[in-house]
């Protein structure tokens, strides 16, 4: 799962990403609400916490006009403003959930996956096709109650299709949602992850949709 970390504090920034990706999050940190703002309308993330004291453009300004361009990605405030005023025009502004520091890195985890599986129309942390359990807060897969070993990218993979729930994602739409920047992707990379996928899982869980991507299949009636 992708997010952006906007954070202008270099020690809690460095925390943050660190700590994020050790529970399997891929991050991506910029801190100004410049590079915050352009990053967001870009919308290559599953979700973003952003600070509201960035310099260049404050965060609830950044806020304000991603949310008139129309751009829905699932946005968590973490801010030391603890007024109620402030998250009041935060959660007004558009915010769908605003955190006081300091937070518990496990406690912002289990948020961000809250706030994604609802922006996909999930409401549960473990997601099932075909026998195939998913458990994304313990990063496990099962099959038919047997536990299976995934790779991280296979498992990042499995999940961006699981939340999909049979829409079809392409391959840019796969790199961009497991790869961060800097990192570098093979031409083949996410045909390497569903190969091995098919091979760990159900060889029919995953359905080639040829010229255009990949999705969990339906089982036929």
């Amino acid at each position: 799962m992708r997010i952006l970390l906007a954070e202008d504090d270099p020690l809690l920034g460095d925390g943050l990403r660190a700590g994020l990706r050790q529970l399997g999050f891929v991050v991506d940190w910029v801190r100004d609400g410049v590079a915050a703002e352009r990053e967001l309308n870009d919308g290559g993330h599953e979700a973003a916490v952003l600070d509201l004291g960035l310099p260049m453009k404050d965060g609830m300004d950044v806020l304000a006009a991603v949310r008139a361009r129309g751009v829905r990605i699932p946005v968590l405030v973490l801010t030391a403003r603890d007024a109620v005023p402030d998250r009041i025009r935060g959660l007004d502004s558009g915010a769908d959930d605003y955190v006081v520091k300091p937070v518990d890195l496990h406690e912002l985890a289990a948020r961000l996956r809250a706030l994604v599986r609802r922006s996909h129309g999930q409401s549960d942390e473990q997601l099932g096709a075909q026998g195939v359990v998913l458990d994304a807060a313990k990063r496990q897969v099962s099959l038919d109650g047997q536990a299976v070993t995934l790779s991280s990218r296979e498992f990042d993979v499995l999940h961006a299709l699981m939340l999909a729930d049979g829409r079809v994602l392409s391959r840019e739409q796969l790199e961009q949602r497991i790869y961060g920047w800097g990192q570098e992707v093979e031409s083949n990379a996410i045909e390497v992850h569903i190969h091995h996928l098919r091979r760990k899982l159900k060889p029919e869980l995953i359905q080639t949709v040829r010229g255009v991507g990949y999705a969990l299949a339906r089982p036929q009636p």
